[in-house]
């Protein structure tokens, strides 16, 4: 059984102000759309928005990237129903709706309540196809705490533009790794990407500049999943990967959930 892992020296201000960027962006939902704000703790909820397909279709669980607003994939939605998934895309704390600061440890936290949020909204609304678990960089440890704590009630986990790892990070900050508690972190952080074994998707840009290549292929390499792709977008970096390869990213979305539900 998974075991929680505190993140909490990596909660350090100077980390948080550079690892996030808030956004209080909201729009009015689409036509079909509706908007949540899910409990996450004591006094906070973060928002979050839900554009259902079929009763019976696939649904994806997103987790977006930072200096990102879930209203701001109105847009894509489209592109996910033609893929043939409903759609709910969730923000981190101080972003969109949702009240609070964000820190890595709450991060990884509220993923965990959104995912069963998500999964009692479902069943109460008569929605009975499997979930799909989808990050985008910074989003993409949402997606990897998810999908490590509830593997027996995900179909898949899916990773855009993300490694997943911590260590650059506790090296950047020149945080103390020989200190009993960064180490345990370190050690449980591995462990946790190892104990996946569902089937996997990462999605990647071949120039991505700011979480490099090798970094997707390490993580891919690490995971213990025996059904897995990798899916390398020619040309396109970090933020781009629709504009240089929409066709490549949503057909390799499409047969992923089509061919795992």
């Amino acid at each position: 059984m998974y075991q929680e892992i505190d993140y909490s020296p990596l909660d350090h201000p100077l980390i948080s102000q550079t690892m996030f960027y808030p956004q209080r962006i909201w729009s009015q939902p689409p036509a079909g759309a509706t908007d949540h704000l899910v409990p996450v703790g004591t006094g906070v909820s973060v928002s979050a928005r839900f554009y259902p397909l079929e009763p019976s279709s696939p649904n994806i669980l997103f987790f977006h990237g930072n200096g990102e607003v879930g209203c701001q994939y109105d847009t894509l939605v489209p592109s996910y129903h033609r893929a043939g998934t409903s759609f709910f895309v969730a923000d981190f704390r101080g972003y969109g709706q949702s009240s609070g600061m964000p820190s890595f440890s709450t991060m990884t936290s509220d993923a965990r309540e959104v995912f069963k949020y998500f999964k009692r909204m479902l069943a109460s609304e008569g929605f009975t196809g499997p979930i799909f678990v989808k990050g985008r960089s910074l989003g993409c440890h949402s997606a990897l705490e998810v999908t490590a704590s509830f593997q027996d009630e995900v179909a898949g986990l899916i990773m855009e533009s993300g490694s997943a790892s911590i260590w650059r990070t506790v090296e950047r900050w020149d945080l103390p790794m020989d200190a009993p508690a960064i180490a345990e972190m370190l050690r449980l952080h591995e462990e946790k990407v190892h104990s996946i074994t569902l089937p996997l998707l990462v999605i990647h840009g071949e120039r991505d500049d700011l979480i490099l290549v090798e970094r997707a292929v390490e993580f891919f390499e690490s995971v213990s999943s025996e059904d897995k792709t990798i899916e390398i977008i020619p040309m396109a970096g970090h933020n781009d990967l629709l504009l240089r390869g929409r066709d490549q990213y949503f057909d390799a979305v499409r047969k992923f959930v089509e061919d795992h539900s």
